[in-house]
């Protein structure tokens, strides 16, 4: 195995943290938050938030006025205290913003951003952490996206501050995320390869941050949490188990019938009659293989049901990861009428779930709800990037990083030497999802970003578990999962597999 540049941690080794059944899905922006992996964890499951985004949803909730104060609270527990009070002072109204007032924005990450950027970045990742573990001892975990890479290491260093148990990672190799979190658990400088387009021949770029610069007198103790990324292929997971930057402490499997992002389909790709990518054997997991790895593992993608958790205990993997049933819950962060209409309409078996390979400026296919209900459905969206989250980092013929994204305005696109064909098809995931969770931004003339939703192939049939009901909490979905496997006791880390290591 690699060893991580920061490999003297050894605080946490001999840590005897449970094992759960259950890891609710970090489902982003702002689905899985801090209400719904806190009634989670509460159930002694693995409670996870989104990392996603949440510094825009931290300022955004401040100018809805806070409404019940948690945020607030919670800001006021951040061991940087300055930050908190700059962060109210620009971003938090008393009285709420108008429903026909614009969010004031962030700057868009870039490689290089200030201080205070960084610290309002990790201040948003404490407070989601922070009230997901408030008044229980359970797990929680945070979930971020790898393609994601401007603001990875100040969330990271942020969750670690209010103590997260676990990070999940997919959406890409997260091969050095290990390294990075023996660092920071030190608060020790922490860098990661940044992906580039077009460099020139041998350069090689970084993303960089050093913990000791935020702190005036000595830092917390820190523990480093566990690491599960999230792959979709035998060969990913070797690599990552056998190779990178530091310990890997399990592995969710994940499959194509799980929302957001998907992998691509390996080998040629093809595609169905609905456009959508088509997968085959290749694409399939040999769960023996991934039991020779000797970490726990999680099956996630369809596994929502008791059934599918007896089936992979049977199979050796320690539980799953469901998102599908949690982001309908009475505590997900779905805004309340998206939930309501989306469930009105499942219940009858009249939404559907389109895998669609063009939507996202990822590249990565995308599952999208239909329903006629969809505030969205036909809704012609502006091509816009102010948020700026999934933009990708170019090199410039005068030697200087841009960014573009094939969202945004296609003139503007082309002109920082995108391709036109590259743009077609492409939504801003960032606004869209913002507005499936009530934040949606106010466009000129008083128009408000429609939402945008994303589920799993779960949703489909999910009148078989509503039952003829029309809400539902996450107790209640873990109690049904829970149903047909009576095994529900967590068990120690160390009784898993003996790790492989080469």
């Amino acid at each position: 195995m690699m060893r991580g540049l920061c490999d003297f941690v050894t605080t946490h080794m001999n840590e005897a943290l449970a094992v759960p059944l259950i890891i609710q899905g970090g489902m982003g922006v702002g689905v899985s938050n801090w209400r719904l992996a806190r009634a989670v964890s509460q159930r002694g499951q693995l409670g996870v938030v989104s990392g996603t985004g949440i510094d825009t949803v931290l300022v955004r909730r401040l100018q809805d006025g806070d409404p019940g104060g948690h945020m607030r609270r919670a800001m006021q527990k951040f061991p940087i205290p300055q930050t908190a009070r700059d962060a109210l002072r620009l971003y938090f109204r008393s009285e709420g913003r108008s429903p026909r007032e614009m969010y004031k924005t962030l700057p868009k990450y870039k490689q290089m951003v200030s201080r205070a950027h960084q610290q309002l970045t990790m201040l948003a990742a404490f407070v989601e952490v922070h009230l997901a573990k408030a008044g229980h001892d359970g797990l929680v975990g945070m979930n971020l996206l790898t393609k994601v890479q401007l603001p990875n290491l100040a969330l990271l260093y942020g969750a670690m501050l209010a103590g997260v148990d676990y990070i999940l990672m997919g959406a890409g190799i997260p091969r050095e995320i290990p390294g990075a979190l023996d660092c920071l658990a030190e608060h020790q400088p922490a860098s990661l390869r940044f992906d580039v387009e077009g460099p020139p021949p041998g350069a090689v770029e970084h993303l960089k941050l050093d913990p000791r610069e935020h702190w005036d007198e000595a830092p917390p103790k820190l523990k480093r949490p566990r690491f599960l990324p999230i792959v979709a292929s035998n060969s990913l997971a070797t690599v990552l188990v056998r190779k990178a930057s530091g310990r890997v402490d399990g592995l969710v499997i994940s499959g194509p019938t799980g929302g957001g992002h998907n992998a691509p389909s390996r080998g040629e790709p093809r595609f169905n009659v609905r456009g959508e990518p088509v997968y085959g054997a290749r694409d399939e997991v040999d769960l023996e293989k991934i039991r020779g790895l000797g970490v726990p593992f999680w099956i996630a993608g369809g596994a929502g049901s008791p059934e599918r958790l007896r089936e992979v205990r049977q199979a050796g993997a320690a539980g799953i990861q469901v998102g599908t049933l949690f982001a309908y819950s009475d505590e997900s962060g779905l805004a309340e009428d998206v939930k309501r209409s989306v469930l009105a309409q499942a219940a009858r078996g009249e939404v559907d779930v389109l895998t669609d390979p063009r939507a996202s400026p990822t590249g990565y296919p995308f599952k999208i709800v239909r329903w006629s209900a969809d505030p969205g459905a036909g809704v012609t969206r502006e091509r816009i990037c102010d948020l700026g989250y999934l933009r990708v980092a170019y090199a410039t013929p005068e030697g200087k990083i841009g960014y573009r994204c094939s969202a945004e305005p296609v003139g503007a696109y082309v002109r920082r030497g995108g391709r036109v064909e590259d743009t077609e098809g492409r939504r801003c995931l960032c606004n869209a999802l913002m507005a499936s969770i009530g934040l949606g931004q106010v466009r000129a003339g008083g128009w408000v970003e429609p939402p945008l939703v994303t589920s799993g192939d779960d949703l489909k049939s999910i009148s078989v578990f509503l039952a003829g009901r029309s809400r539902y909490s996450a107790a209640f979905v873990i109690d049904y999962l829970l149903s047909a496997d009576k095994r529900n006791e967590a068990t120690p880390l160390g009784a898993a597999p003996p790790r492989v290591t080469s």
